[in-house]
């Protein structure tokens, strides 16, 4: 609360330093050396604030790049790293509102200076320095004290730019002084830059090692401005303190001097909370969109591209979409995306998901608008910042952490929906203030009464379900619910009964769910399909695996591991006198694989997820596991740190099956992770790697790593598929096999669905340090 303190206390008759150097100078003569710095104030100023969001959004997902080989592809590295950069990033900012509290803007620039040459002690950035976690010791503390000890200093020091420049931007004598906010448009633009153009153009061309040294220029880059933005403001003459800051509608005297005093409590927690939402919303809508509609690599980069976009579109000193327009379209575009959000219809693809995408869009810029409306007076800028930073850290505490655990479904994504329509502005209405209030919590209340009754009756009376059943009970409910749309509280608590019934609705009567968890890996569901055949394993939007129910044909494998298919031939080829003794997956599903281990065979499954384990052990879901004639094992783990602790030249056949998710594990697809495979295959072992994939064209990549390390390789693209094949449980697939010479791939030499892999030439190799996901992205 120190801060809080600083703020409230009343000016002592004795000026403290900070009040001293706000008190009013004679204005600078037109011959004076003051107004050629104006000219070069703010142009300065905007770079340095762009170079610094660039580097801060750079630095990011370079860092967790170069860690991800290290500690392997699980998903809580990822989180790990995201709720470590916002901590680091809130205490930026804590700095910036500390220092400029205690010394002012004009110390606090001569110790910023200083504190900018401490990261060179650093830089570059490298991982390689620190040693890997030890035996049974937590990855989480590990990964944090890597990140701390290798990033922390220099993206500590990046982080307090923007309110650092803006505060020190408005202790000029510039005529655009008195509201620097519009520079947090230029930050959000160098991010919004920097976030594309990683993947898009530095990714591509350099290597990690490269990203590190063109961060560690930029950063010096970055010390060059920041003294010159110093330099700017000791040079400058200041403003009369009564003239800093926004000034209200209407220009009235007391209205300027109430608008300098310490924010309200209130008016802080709703800072807090108009930041929360949207950085929920964001976390949320990409979930959803990357587990129940499509993987697609890199699709995060829009929803985050969007929530930087909207923070600049507000804070820009002309914005270009009114902010009245956002919030008369947001109670037309909640209502339909809830009953697509719930229902969940993949087939729409694109369609939805740039249903989802425009709702965020238009959601975010209601929550930004209103904290754009709600900016203080100058003189609390940092503290502003501050709130923003918490509300954005809670928010993906919220989502990263606390979701994962509480729900077994994306349940915060429609959560955030409700709160973002609690932002919505108040409108026009003919109730008194009294009546409105109490109506604000018994009509959505008697809604909920009559949605419940609804439902109950439509059970006890087995109606089914259908389209017509749900226009008539939703249909009504979706128009009383838009007619709250000008009482925010209303509409939202209405808003909220809807999202809640719908689900509720739909459960009733799907009742073929077996079994529904959620982890940091994802949603994972055991299903039974209609026909009462066959039970399914979905994580998200892709089948890890079926099993028929019938005991007579359960021992048949399935989906991608079809005897018909490729991994069918593979161990057709394999079988007899010429079987693989010991064999290796990455990654397990169901198990199906397991089916085709005999009796003399050990098979050994890598799997990340605890939870896939035990769904697979589960006889009441599935029994390959326990009906596999030889020897099985789960080693739970990332499947290539774990892969490296087995002996080598143990196994026969190494089944890569990591792929077949659409956004896939990169580090299991580089040069230094064939190079370890090959150490633990035998001399005349094959690499089998399962490639299915709706979005990369993964045989080129394949092709260019068996290349370059002196490898054979065939393919087989098994996708037309008949219906009675499909009917019968088949999935189309994509395999690719490698071994050192063709004599080892046996029969699948001369087989004529096997075809030699695509000439490589023209295909970079993915290494620990270079992998881009774009070299290789195709739409079908």
């Amino acid at each position: 609360m120190a801060p809080t303190t600083i703020i409230d206390r009343p000016e002592a008759s004795t000026p403290s330093p900070v009040m001293r150097e706000a008190t009013p100078l004679p204005q600078p003569s037109i011959r004076s050396p003051q107004r050629s710095t104006n000219v070069l104030l703010l142009p300065c100023f905007t770079a340095t604030i762009f170079v610094s969001a660039l580097l801060l959004f750079v630095v990011q997902p370079m860092v967790a790049k170069m860690i991800l080989p290290r500690l392997g592809g699980t998903p809580a590295v990822w989180n790990t790293c995201l709720v470590f950069f916002q901590a680091v990033l809130l205490a930026g900012y804590a700095y910036a509102h500390l220092t400029t509290s205690w010394l002012g803007v004009r110390r606090q620039a001569a110790l910023h200076v200083g504190v900018l040459l401490v990261p060179l002690l650093v830089l570059p950035i490298v991982v390689d320095r620190v040693d890997l976690p030890a035996a049974g010791s937590s990855p989480t503390v590990w990964l944090l004290g890597c990140l701390l000890m290798t990033v922390g200093l220099p993206f500590f020091v990046v982080s307090t730019s923007g309110p650092l420049l803006q505060k020190w931007f408005a202790g000029t004598n510039h005529p655009s002084a008195k509201d620097p906010f519009f520079l947090y448009a230029a930050s959000n633009v160098g991010s919004l830059i920097a976030l594309l153009g990683y993947p898009l153009l530095l990714e591509r061309w350099l290597p990690v090692a490269g990203q590190s040294r063109a961060w560690s220029y930029g950063y010096m880059l970055l010390i060059a401005l920041v003294c010159a933005c110093a330099a700017l403001l000791w040079w400058r003459r200041h403003r009369p303190s009564g003239a800093i800051g926004v000034t209200p509608a209407g220009g009235d005297i007391e209205a300027i001097e109430s608008s300098t005093a310490a924010p309200t409590l209130s008016r802080r927690m709703w800072w807090l909370f108009a930041a929360f939402v949207p950085s929920s919303l964001m976390l949320g809508v990409t979930t959803h969109i990357t587990s129940n509609l499509a993987p697609v690599p890199l699709l995060w980069v829009l929803p985050l591209s969007i929530y930087l976009l909207t923070f600049a579109l507000v804070f820009a000193r002309k914005p270009l979409i009114p902010s009245a327009l956002t919030a008369k379209l947001l109670p037309f575009m909640v209502l339909p995306l809830a009953i697509i959000t719930v229902i969940e219809l993949p087939k729409l693809g694109w369609v939805s998901i740039l249903g989802h995408l425009t709702t965020f869009f238009v959601a975010a810029m209601v929550c930004h608008g209103q904290l754009a409306r709600s900016r203080p007076h100058v003189r609390h800028l940092t503290e502003f910042y501050l709130w923003i930073s918490i509300g954005g850290v809670l928010g993906g505490i919220f989502n990263a952490l606390i979701s994962p655990v509480v729900f077994s479904s994306i349940a915060e994504y429609p959560i955030a929906l409700v709160l973002a329509c609690f932002l919505l502005p108040r409108g026009r209405s003919v109730e008194s203030d009294a009546e409105a209030g109490r109506n604000d919590l018994t009509v959505p209340l008697a809604v909920a009464g009559v949605a419940i009754a609804a439902i109950v009756a439509i059970r006890l009376g087995g109606w089914g379900d259908s389209l017509g059943m749900r226009l008539v009970l939703f249909g009504p409910l979706a128009l009383v619910c838009f007619s709250f749309k000008d009482r925010p509280v209303r509409f939202t608590l209405g808003f909220a009964v809807f999202v809640a019934a719908l689900p509720y609705y739909c459960a009733m009567h799907r009742g073929t769910d077996l079994h529904t968890s959620r982890n940091f890996f994802g949603v994972k569901r055991v299903t039974v399909d209609p026909d009462d055949r066959i039970r399914i394993l979905v994580h998200g939007t892709t089948t890890h695996g079926k099993q028929f129910i019938d005991p007579a044909r359960r021992d048949e494998p399935l989906t991608y591991y079809h005897r018909t298919g490729p991994l069918g031939d593979i161990f057709a080829t394999f079988s007899g006198d010429a079987a693989k003794t010991r064999v290796a997956a990455i990654g397990l599903g169901a198990g199906s694989l397991a089916s085709y281990i005999g009796p003399e065979q050990s098979v050994t499954f890598y799997e990340i997820d605890p939870e896939i384990e035990r769904i697979a052990r589960n006889p009441e879901y599935f029994t390959f596991l326990s009906d596999c004639r030889g020897d099985v094992e789960v080693m739970v783990g990332d499947g290539r740190l774990t892969l490296a602790q087995s002996p080598d030249r143990h196994y026969g056949l190494i089944v890569l099956d990591a792929f077949s998710s659409d956004a896939i594990p990169t580090h299991l697809l580089t040069r230094e992770a064939i190079e370890l495979y090959l150490s633990k295959l035998e001399d005349d072992g094959v690499l089998v790697f399962h490639i299915s994939n709706r979005y990369l064209n993964l045989e080129p990549l394949i092709a260019g790593l068996g290349a370059d390390a002196g490898l054979v390789g065939l393919t087989r693209t098994d996708t037309n598929l008949t219906a009675l094949e499909e009917a019968d449980g088949k999935t189309p697939s994509i395999y690719a096999v490698l071994a050192r010479n063709r004599k080892h791939l046996g029969g699948l030499a001369n087989h004529p669905d096997w075809t030699p892999l695509l000439d490589p030439s023209g295909a970079k190799v993915w290494t620990d340090q270079y992998t881009s996901i774009l070299s290789f992205f195709t739409f079908k």
